[in-house]
């Protein structure tokens, strides 16, 4: 399986548009969102091309292949307009025997993960910062940045994963940098 991981959307369409384009040019088999969907939180500007009824309708299509967490700006009337749910602390997929545990990262982070495993993926958000690389207990640690608000000189980016490899993107396609479990 391949997965496209993003985060951090903050109702911005025009950001997504781009993420949905690169998604599909990957023939990724999931799109996993971890969180902060809609709303651009009142600490954050907001982003470009800020529509969050469109960034709805971009997204509720592709409702089966959508895998999603609940960011600190995710909220109950969310879940009312998305057709996917989005209201979990984290997701957790096992793919051919590795865990992803997924996440918004206000709950859980690097600073305080879960209990994972060497060779687990913990792949968090909220911080709008790219980072990929291996804890000092063998857990593969990957935020892929955000699409819309990135911070700290980071790229607006997104990663994929597949088979026991990671690669961070900006929007625009470039690698950034890869890791392999």
């Amino acid at each position: 399986m391949k997965y496209f991981i993003l985060s951090d959307i903050h109702g911005s369409e025009g950001a997504l548009k781009v993420a949905l384009d690169a998604f599909r040019e990957s023939k990724s088999n999931y799109l996993v969102i971890l969180g902060d969907i809609l709303y651009h939180g009142p600490r954050n500007p907001l982003p470009e091309n800020h529509n969050p009824r469109g960034v709805v309708e971009l997204l509720n299509p592709l409702k089966e292949k959508i895998i999603a967490c609940r960011g600190n700006c995710d909220a109950e009337v969310d879940q009312m307009l998305l057709d996917f749910p989005v209201m979990s602390d984290y997701a957790l997929v096992v793919d051919n025997g590795t865990r992803l545990f997924c996440t918004h990262g206000h709950i859980y982070s690097p600073e305080k993960l879960p209990k994972l495993s060497e060779n687990d993926v913990f792949f968090f958000g909220h911080t709008h910062i790219q980072q990929l690389y291996r804890s000092p207990d063998g857990i593969v640690i990957c935020n892929p940045g955000s699409i819309s608000l990135p911070k700290e000189n980071s790229a607006a980016g997104f990663a994929i994963y597949e088979n026991r490899t990671i690669t961070n993107y900006s929007l625009s396609g470039t690698i950034i940098e890869r890791l392999s479990i």
